[in-house]
């Protein structure tokens, strides 16, 4: 079936859509030994495509979930050779990870090489919500978690909030935003450090796994999970 480069490339595990066209623009990537460009498609099944002439091959599919501890970095690799969430599985496909958590942040992630399924849950269209457990450097004052129920704009864009508990210092906080260090700023701007950053749930999957702990689990109970109109739900057993 003739499909998109980017597609093909997702579907292989390369990466995800959107790092798929910035190899095809870097000019990486050929087919039938031609180079090509955003928006030229092919045959995986009868073109020859490689990337950095290496040629790619069409794996099986893998879900995995994982609870990231602190000082792992949420990338495939790293040039200064620190420790990443791939290290941590040894996968035998090649997998990339769905969106990412800092290098202090911990808790819930998806692994995977399903570049479609990944689109999924990171396109803003799909209103894929994530939520957070935060401990501040100090209590909330009541007028600034108004100020975050409200919408507190980052860049001269609002950070919507769809869900916010509080206790003193501790908070837990729902949000569909996949900007780097968002919360951290978003805190920040008001006067606050985030001491600890935690990922505890992605939709309606809840993190129920040990700290370092990862689980591969089927395509449709992650989706089913994901997006059930109810409260999370546990892992997979």
């Amino acid at each position: 079936m003739i499909q998109r480069l980017q597609k093909i490339m997702s579907q292989a595990g390369i990466a995800s859509r959107r790092k798929s066209e910035e190899l095809i623009k870097k000019g990486l990537v050929k087919v039938n030994g031609k180079t090509m460009t955003i928006g030229d498609k092919a045959d995986p099944k009868k073109d020859k495509i490689t990337i950095n002439n290496k040629p790619i091959k069409v794996q099986k599919k893998v879900y995995i979930i994982l609870n990231k501890p602190k000082g792992i970095l949420s990338t495939v690799k790293d040039d200064k050779g620190r420790k990443t969430v791939i290290d941590l599985i040894n996968p035998k496909e090649k997998i990339f990870p769905v969106g990412r958590l800092d290098f202090f942040s911990e808790g819930l992630m998806i692994l995977t090489n399903d570049g479609d399924f990944a689109n999924s849950i990171m396109h803003p269209s799909y209103n894929v919500k994530k939520t957070y457990l935060i401990t501040l450097n100090r209590a909330l004052r009541k007028n600034d978690g108004e100020r975050i129920r409200k919408g507190i704009s980052l860049e001269e864009r609002k950070v919507n909030v769809f869900g916010m508990k509080q206790n003193k210092e501790q908070i837990i906080l729902t949000i569909h935003e996949g900007r780097k260090h968002v919360i951290r700023d978003l805190f920040a701007k008001i006067g606050y450090s985030v001491l600890n950053l935690k990922r505890i749930a992605i939709g309606n999957l809840a993190l129920d796994l040990k700290l370092g702990e990862h689980k591969y689990v089927r395509k449709e109970w992650l989706k089913e999970n994901i997006f059930a109109s109810q409260k999370p739900k546990q892992q997979e057993s």
